[in-house]
């Protein structure tokens, strides 16, 4: 089905359940607030999506960097991004993270992707404390936060049709450290006091190019995934970077004043990594 106004960290809006039908996709119908609480985590989530437990490419995992396989293809079609410098970029406080939307034409080519990608949004997850808040786990130690950066497939034209398609996803993932203070970041960490709470929205003033927020993209794991929120499509190729990005601890803390509907601080956001089964997790390195 089309979906007309993705709204969600991933863009996929939360007021959904799934149908009986064996495809997993969700029919508009009622209210679903999923969460990361105790009554409505990650280990409640597959009581209304199924696809949580009977899935076969669910994200997160944890990357075993020894049992990843290195692909020689992968570094002979290197990652390429031709991303826009964003105007008065709309940032949203959603209850679960915040979220930055685009509007400019960010594309990304090569690595294991077929065709072009534009980016739709990034967000980010991360720990009530520092050592704890990634999705993904490498080598079963975690990061405090992790950087997401999400792409469409733009032969579906737009991310509502592309959301639920095998190949209509690629998000970059980076872990995310405590460290030095990064400049990219604090553009977005000052606006941060105005989106405190959930609903609220607001334009950054001062000109935005998301690569800023990185440096090295020739390092990288890539394997058949999902989205990591409901409705937890499996329509993502996920690239999770081995060079973490840092930011300051004050950065960081920045991020968990931003509270949730119910006035609590946004914390522990993140799922816990899932099993990889018989997915094959490929390297672009040695």
């Amino acid at each position: 089905m089309a979906i007309e106004k993705p709204s969600c960290e991933h863009g996929v809006d939360e007021r959904w359940i799934l149908s009986a039908s064996s495809d997993h996709k969700p029919v508009p119908t009622m209210s679903l607030a999923w969460g990361y609480g105790n009554n409505n985590g990650p280990l409640h989530w597959h009581e209304k999506f199924t696809i949580a437990k009977d899935g076969k490419r669910q994200s997160p995992i944890d990357i075993q960097t020894k049992e990843a396989q290195y692909d020689p293809n992968l570094q002979r079609r290197p990652i390429m991004v031709n991303y826009k410098s964003e105007m008065g970029m709309e940032l949203e406080n959603n209850g679960h993270s915040v979220k930055a939307q685009m509007k400019e034409k960010s594309e990304l080519r090569g690595g294991p992707l077929e065709g072009t990608y534009l980016l739709e949004q990034f967000h980010l997850h991360w720990g009530a404390e520092n050592g704890e808040g990634s999705e993904h786990t490498i080598d079963g130690n975690k990061y405090d936060a992790e950087l997401h950066l999400v792409h469409y497939n733009s032969k579906y034209e737009t991310f509502a049709k592309a959301a639920d398609k095998p190949d209509g996803l690629a998000v970059f993932g980076f872990m995310v450290k405590v460290g030095k203070s990064n400049d990219g970041f604090e553009k977005i960490s000052k606006d941060l006091g105005n989106v405190l709470v959930k609903g609220k929205k607001c334009n950054m003033a001062d000109k935005f190019d998301p690569s800023c927020l990185f440096s090295d993209l020739t390092a990288y794991w890539t394997y058949a995934g999902s989205l990591t929120t409901p409705p937890l499509y499996e329509s993502v190729t996920w690239i999770v970077f081995k060079k973490a990005v840092e930011i300051s601890q004050e950065q960081m803390d920045s991020l968990r004043l931003l509270q949730d509907s119910e006035g609590k601080s946004i914390v522990n956001n993140y799922r816990p990594p899932l099993s990889v089964g018989d997915r094959v997790v490929n390297s672009s390195f040695s």
